[in-house]
């Protein structure tokens, strides 16, 4: 008996480490993000601002390419960071949360809520205003950020809610990958997507073949950016898709696979090198309100309807929906959790940063001013919503003491 218990504990821990590694590296580079993020905004709000966008926009050439700074960490260097979400997607499926519709339909339907009540939100807020179009700018979670305000509010948190918020937010970035390749890529050129295509074609016979050569999918992936761009679909979709192409037998030992090795060598750049980074070029806001002045009342319904969709907008879809769940007995609530856990979660995805700042740079491109505010929104929201998320979280650990 003792050695069944053995096994079974052993077996447990085996299928929790590669959890406990993803939340204890997100966790923690939430705080450098966070760092790199105020980092920005003070930078941008000295006489070191001039300097600051002076190096953003220097422009230098590469593949054919000339751009600036600013678009080659947004354009270039987070295919990186898509790179790593393709292929985290791809372990949840094969290996983790996600590989059992059933055991997830909670986070998976939590999350489609946590983007179409935001949206709705700000589409209602904005339907009169030059703004519309960033509609997808508060259907986001960040995960690194999200995560490291549970870590820090965690105590008595039982661990289902971590893989909730976890499951939730990788569910979250799929759909806002699907949102960018549909609403925020340009006029399309068939004939340089169609080649773009081609090359992840050829990255999935390699899969097929069992090529273990990790540069054969990279240099495929590279082709799919440089024609992805020139097709007008955002670059960073190819770095999705090579993502998921990376070889991984659902049968063999998820350590020995080629996805888990890469992951384990890509996974720590992009989180300490790539996100830090994009923080630093994108968060930067002059906070100067002489500049909003000439916004032809633009800039309010912008940052109030983001600050809306992720304050109130992710919490209502995402606690609406597993309370609904709960009550009619479509789903057992979790053990040693209750309906406020899920109402700090829902608190925690409303923290946007990464994928919201992104997704702001497509839509307001061309627009600085609603880009601006569109920035402030997303810094507010995602501290309030932080601030929310871990003072309902600390209420429930206080009260498994008091109870306990």
């Amino acid at each position: 008996m003792k050695k069944t218990i053995g096994d079974i504990k052993k077996k447990t821990e085996q299928l929790l480490r590669p959890f406990n590694h993803f939340f204890n590296n997100e966790a923690a580079s939430g705080f450098v993000l966070l760092l790199c993020a105020v980092l920005a905004m003070i930078i941008a709000n000295t006489a070191l601002n001039k300097t600051y966008e002076q190096i953003l926009h220097m422009q230098f050439s590469l593949m054919g390419f000339n751009l600036s700074i600013l678009h080659w960490v947004n354009d270039g260097l987070m295919a990186v960071f898509f790179f790593t979400v393709g292929m985290e997607i791809k372990r949840e499926v094969l290996f983790g949360e996600l590989q059992s519709i059933s055991a997830t339909i909670l986070p998976i339907v939590a999350a489609i809520a946590g983007m179409i009540v935001p949206a709705l939100l700000y589409s209602a807020v904005n339907i009169d205003s030059g703004g519309l179009a960033g509609w997808g700018i508060p259907m986001s979670t960040d995960i690194a950020f999200s995560l490291g305000v549970l870590s820090m509010a965690a105590g008595n948190v039982p661990r289902s809610i971590a893989v909730f918020l976890t499951t939730l937010a990788v569910v979250d970035d799929l759909g806002a990958i699907i949102v960018i390749a549909l609403f925020y890529s340009n006029s399309v050129s068939l004939t340089a997507l169609l080649y773009g295509l081609a090359a992840l074609a050829a990255a999935l016979a390699a899969n097929k073949l069992a090529v273990k050569n990790i540069f054969i999918y990279l240099f495929w992936g590279v082709i799919a950016w440089f024609f992805f761009y020139n097709a007008g679909v955002h670059p960073t979709i190819a770095g999705v898709i090579l993502g998921l192409l990376i070889p991984a037998d659902k049968s063999q030992n998820a350590d020995k696979s080629l996805l888990h090795k890469l992951e384990y060598k890509v996974v720590p750049f992009s989180t300490w090198v790539v996100m830090p980074i994009f923080a630093l070029v994108n968060a930067g806001v002059k906070l100067d309100m002489s500049n909003f002045a000439n916004m032809e009342g633009s800039f309010l319904p912008i940052a109030a309807g983001i600050i809306l969709g992720l304050t109130v907008g992710k919490p209502l879809g995402i606690f609406g929906v597993t309370a609904l769940l709960f009550k009619f007995k479509v789903i057992k609530m979790p053990e040693k959790t209750s309906y406020i856990h899920f109402l700090g979660a829902g608190s925690l995805g409303g923290i946007g940063f990464t994928m919201s700042l992104f997704i702001a740079s497509l839509a307001f491109s061309g627009s600085i001013e609603y880009l601006t505010a569109a920035k402030v929104g997303i810094i507010i929201a995602s501290c309030l919503s932080g601030l929310l998320g871990m003072i309902i979280l600390k209420l429930t650990n206080n009260i498994s003491t008091v109870q306990g």
